[in-house]
């Protein structure tokens, strides 16, 4: 499946001229462009708040209103889109105007085919540079935060960690006694104690975390069979599976193993377990989850070959606001937890030279992609 990064630029026309709008949607769709129209402003509004766009052509005169009050307005609801100005007549200022209300250029009426497609390709370019901004100031944020993560666990991974096991052995010890007592005297007294070995156990997993983000092993790939590798965890998932009464559906033929990748074997057991296990306590019970492994040929501007797992649930699913902060170091929307167990899963697979990615599944909770390149020489 494509992701977003690969789909069609989107351009929203906006011009009451009925024929000239479907001159140019006929033009921009075959050089690759998904095109939307709207006669008017508030046509135009409705389809800019709940779609988007990444160019809008606006008419300077439209039946309710003027274009160049239309262009801010439009900008508002998609922040990272360009407008381009129609005018009949070419004056200063027109040009004036434009610039004022913030588009990035206008063309006269009628245009030419090749002015046309090089105007928009500008305006692209723009929403392609506001992008990149974007991710670059997106990894500077993401970078500062693992700096943080390094400092802080170098510092503080010893004094917390000693006073860690020291309080789960006096726990095991008092275990061991209070089981010495009558059984009916057992049941309230172990109870809180085994509350208590719990949260210790979960800060001791939020500390290695921290100091797996600090001090990450040296990475030797090697061939790894992912789709054994896939089967393995969720056999060990079964039991978790059965006790939520969760259907794990899997989608694994053995006739059609897909190649090996290259990587750590250990590492990519951890992020699989890591997604299949998000993926259970995300699924109320009753519901599904359903995991395929496949090989998949290389695709456009992908020139390897990659084996997909895909792992999706019946959840509630990633808003798709959050999608893009959802691998972010101490981003998370559980209750509990450091916020680090997907930016760890992230880190591995970017260290593995491949990609993971979220989306809305067909069950209605969130498709977790993960692909990676197949071993070279196999």
């Amino acid at each position: 499946m494509k992701g977003a990064a690969q789909a069609r630029p989107r351009v929203l026309i906006v011009d009451d001229n009925a024929g000239l709008a479907e001159n140019l949607a006929e033009v921009l769709e075959e050089a690759g462009y998904a095109v939307r129209q709207a006669g008017t402003c508030a046509a135009a509004e409705a389809v800019a708040q709940a779609e988007g766009f990444d160019v809008a052509l606006v008419d300077l005169r439209l039946p309710d209103g003027d274009g160049t009050a239309l262009a801010p307005r439009l900008k508002e609801r998609s922040p990272d889109g360009e407008v381009v100005l129609l005018t009949g007549f070419a004056t200063l200022e027109s040009a004036v105007a434009a610039v004022r209300a913030g588009a990035c250029a206008y063309l006269v009426k009628p245009c030419a085919t090749h002015e046309l497609l090089v105007t928009v390709e500008q305006a692209m370019r723009q929403v392609r540079l506001h992008a990149e901004k974007r991710e670059l100031a997106r990894k500077a944020q993401m970078a500062e935060k693992l700096a943080a993560v390094g400092t802080m666990t170098a510092g503080l991974s010893h004094e917390i960690r000693n006073p860690l096991n020291a309080a789960a052995l006096q726990l095991t010890v008092l275990e061991r006694r209070l089981q010495k007592l009558p059984a009916q005297a057992q049941g309230p007294l172990l109870e809180p104690l085994t509350l208590v070995k719990d949260e210790i156990r979960r800060l001791d997993h939020i500390l290695e975390d921290f100091l797996q983000f600090a001090r990450p092993r040296e990475f030797v790939p090697r061939p790894v069979e992912l789709g054994q590798v896939v089967s393995r965890v969720l056999d060990l998932m079964d039991g978790e599976a059965e006790r939520r009464r969760i259907r794990v559906e899997r989608d694994l033929d053995p006739a059609l193993a897909p190649p090996s990748v290259a990587g750590d074997e250990e590492r990519l057991r951890q992020v699989l377990v890591n997604l299949a296990l998000n993926a259970l306590e995300a699924t109320p019970d009753g519901g599904v989850v359903r995991v395929s492994c496949a090989h998949e040929p290389p695709g456009r501007g992908e020139p390897d070959d990659r084996v997909a797992v895909t792992i999706e649930d019946s959840g509630p699913g990633v808003p798709e606001a959050l999608r893009h902060r959802i691998f972010e170091p101490f981003f998370t929307t559980k209750a509990k937890g450091s916020g680090l167990g997907l930016s760890i899963v992230h880190a591995i697979v970017v260290q593995h030279g491949g990609a993971l990615t979220v989306e809305e599944g067909t069950h209605g909770g969130a498709r977790f992609v993960l692909r990676l390149p197949v071993a070279t020489g196999r």
